[in-house]
């Protein structure tokens, strides 16, 4: 063969060599893994299979939801951070496991600046604080008053480390340190049920799981904990509208990945995840669980967990709260 007609031919052999390489090197080119650090079925594992369903469609590539749940979201956390930070193991965090926990456990397994990448901020769903209608207050104003006219008679449920506990100590330092009885449960469904049958006095609870009983009658719904009012409970007041201005303690939903992820990677799924949700029929869906779709960059979303973390610390610290 001659000379030139050879020197060509390895060039288009190396460029298709090339080319080949560049092509795996695209990402995703193989399934991806995101870790749910909480139990099936509950608010941030249904959100996660939403986000595995439509990251899916987008990537044309598998994604799966990995449920590792316990101690508030420290098993999957510890597992995701760490997991080769390639991409392919991601972490569906919260506030409660990334803002939370991490300011009120001192020996968690994890460090929430240093173990993790925030990639999004996905989205984010308020509380509403909740009374049994046998408590004589139609108002956060009345519960206020109720509060301080009787100290420690209000029952409520939550345990430290949860937001709901976390939206009442908050409540209860903004309102002039209210005095009430904290009664730990181990999830939000055997205190919903004692709330309903009258053996709680009150509660913060996620707006959907409050709905139903709310429309029946069941509980009395005084304020949202959100900046803004939810449009499945419009009626009801924020805590800001009611007296509190600032008090926000809605609970968002968040995507990491391991500490030492390509940034090129980290930017692409931050844009893809906007791309997933800006499909109509996904934002219906996540209206109908009381979700607003938030799909922030990931400088907006570690800007948002360095607040929020720092909100908690600021608390935890103002109103004494240890962990025994």
């Amino acid at each position: 063969m001659k000379p030139v007609f050879l020197a060509a031919l390895f060039s288009i052999s190396m460029a298709f060599q090339t080319g080949q390489g560049i092509a795996q090197e695209v990402y995703p080119n193989r399934v991806v893994k995101i870790v749910v650090p909480f139990a099936a079925g509950g608010a941030t594992d249904v959100f996660g299979r939403l986000l595995a369903e439509r990251l899916t469609a987008v990537w044309k590539q598998s994604v799966i939801v990995d449920n590792r749940p316990g101690a508030s979201g420290a098993i999957g956390s510890e597992a995701v951070a760490k997991s080769k930070p390639d991409g392919y193991t991601l972490l569906l965090g919260t506030a409660t496991s990334h803002a939370v926990a991490p300011a009120l456990y001192p020996n968690l397994p994890y460090d929430t600046l240093r173990d993790f990448v925030p990639v999004t901020e996905l989205a984010t769903t308020p509380l509403v604080l909740l009374v049994h209608p046998s408590l004589p207050v139609t108002s956060l104003k009345q519960f206020v008053e109720y509060a301080r006219a009787h100290p420690g008679a209000i029952s409520y449920s939550g345990s430290p480390g949860t937001g709901p506990y976390m939206s009442m100590q908050l409540l209860a330092i903004r309102a002039g340190r209210l005095s009430m009885q904290s009664i730990g449960y181990k999830g939000s469904g055997p205190a919903m049920f004692d709330l309903v049958a009258g053996n709680l006095n009150a509660a913060f609870n996620d707006v959907p799981a409050a709905v139903p009983y709310v429309r029946e009658g069941k509980l009395r719904a005084l304020a949202v904990g959100s900046a803004k009012r939810s449009p499945l409970l419009p009626e009801v007041p924020t805590v800001a509208e009611s007296g509190y201005p600032g008090f926000d303690t809605d609970v968002w939903l968040g995507l990491f990945a391991p500490a030492g992820t390509p940034p090129e990677i980290v930017t692409k799924i931050a844009a893809d995840v906007r791309t997933a949700f800006s499909e109509a029929n996904a934002r219906k869906k996540l209206e109908e669980g009381a979700f607003s779709a938030v799909a922030s960059t990931p400088d907006e979303f570690a800007t948002r967990v360095k607040d929020d973390l720092q909100k908690w610390r600021n608390l935890i610290k103002e109103a004494n709260i240890k962990i025994e």
